[in-house]
């Protein structure tokens, strides 16, 4: 498969297809492992780099959801369409900053990827949309397991899975959520819901993980441990905390709407004029007005297809998506520009939140007011 085929779509975790995206938008797995009596990568001269993913890419190619799938050399992609795969959550930022001896196998619907020669010999990653991560870990594992047939893993009785990264020794899986909180924002809750995942254990990060901001209210809770517990205790821990999260987001959103109508059919309203109206806009500013695009869909806003919309525009207007869909590289002038000529054009066609009474209170806006002395 060609590089242009498999981002020509969307894959259906981007757009939540059958699946209740409105708080937790994705679930993902990854599971690291590394080949027996090998150098790690980081720890491997380019020849030994070399040997490893002539040992890798076939068996991770054979596999049956491979099929037709995309593999390529880091070596001979570009630039910015390493970047792509790394805004798409395809690749991690580590492993686009490699070259020889590195590769990428991605399943043509983008739910599986497989990093050959990132920190580790082998990362794979298993992504749905919603909150669907047993789901993800069962056909996640179902590769493993038939790539083990292949691989000689590096395996300790005591240990388990021996890893570059000692935080990963064990199980080698991180599981993780990406939930979209706008809600626990405009309460001033975050801060406090986020405190207290973080004492339970579980790590807060930004959009694309470790080290990055958290941009369009969008925040990624994961395990911080994989030694000394299975891959379930870990899954059915994250199961729970994320769906508390996800509930006091639901709930924010309710008492928003209940206490201070006016202030969130302002934002929302104000979202949509921005985005419909910008000539330039920034990543940082796009991202945050799309997410209000979201919450309103939620809310009744919009027509119910709007979240798919702004689902799309989360990441058709990245940076290097950008310079993809014009073709050549562009000043940060010039993606700011074009970043709000493809905003104006999606939302060309959808209609102006529908803020009527019956949206905040259930007044009918049908019937006439009255007063007491009538």
């Amino acid at each position: 498969m060609r590089f242009s085929t498999l981002i020509k779509y969307p894959a259906d975790w981007m757009t939540g297809a059958n699946a209740d995206n409105s708080v937790v938008l994705t679930s993902r797995i990854r599971l690291a492992r590394n080949l027996r009596d090998e150098p790690f990568p980081g720890w491997a001269t380019r020849e030994q780099r070399a040997a490893t993913l002539e040992e890798l890419r076939p068996a991770v190619e054979g596999l049956a959801p491979m099929k037709d799938g995309f593999s390529q050399t880091l070596s001979d992609l570009s630039s910015v369409q390493k970047q792509v795969l790394v805004e798409r959550h395809l690749i991690s930022r580590e492993h686009a900053a490699r070259g020889d001896g590195s590769a990428a196998v991605i399943e043509r619907r983008q739910m599986y990827s497989l990093m050959l020669n990132e920190e580790d010999h082998l990362r794979m990653q298993a992504i749905r949309p919603g909150l669907e991560l047993r789901e993800a870990y069962e056909g996640l594992s179902a590769l493993d397991d038939e790539l083990a047939q292949a691989l000689p893993y590096a395996f300790d009785p005591k240990l388990g899975y021996l890893t570059t990264c000692p935080t990963n020794l064990g199980t080698g899986l991180r599981a993780s959520a990406m939930l979209h909180l706008p809600g626990l924002v405009l309460s001033d809750q975050i801060g406090q819901v986020l405190q207290a995942v973080n004492k339970i254990g579980l790590a807060v990060r930004g959009i694309y993980g470790e080290g990055t901001e958290s941009l369009g209210n969008l925040y990624q809770i994961s395990n911080q441990s994989t030694l000394g517990e299975s891959e379930d205790t870990i899954i059915r821990r994250l199961e729970r905390v994320i769906s508390q999260v996800a509930e006091h987001e639901r709930n924010a959103r309710e008492k928003l709407l209940e206490d201070d109508p006016d202030m969130v059919a302002d934002k929302i309203g104000r979202a949509y004029g921005v985005l419909r109206h910008a000539w330039v806009i920034d990543s940082k500013e796009a991202l945050n007005h799309v997410s209000l695009l979201r919450l309103g869909s939620d809310l009744g806003f919009f027509t119910n297809d709007t979240m798919r919309l702004a689902d799309a525009l989360l990441m058709d207007i990245q940076p290097a998506h950008l310079q993809l869909h014009s073709g050549r590289k562009l000043s940060p002038e010039e993606r700011d520009a074009i970043r709000a000529e493809i905003i104006r054009s999606r939302l060309h066609s959808l209609p102006p939140p529908d803020i009527r009474p019956t949206t905040r209170n259930g007044d009918n806006p049908n019937t006439p007011e009255t007063s007491g002395d009538a």
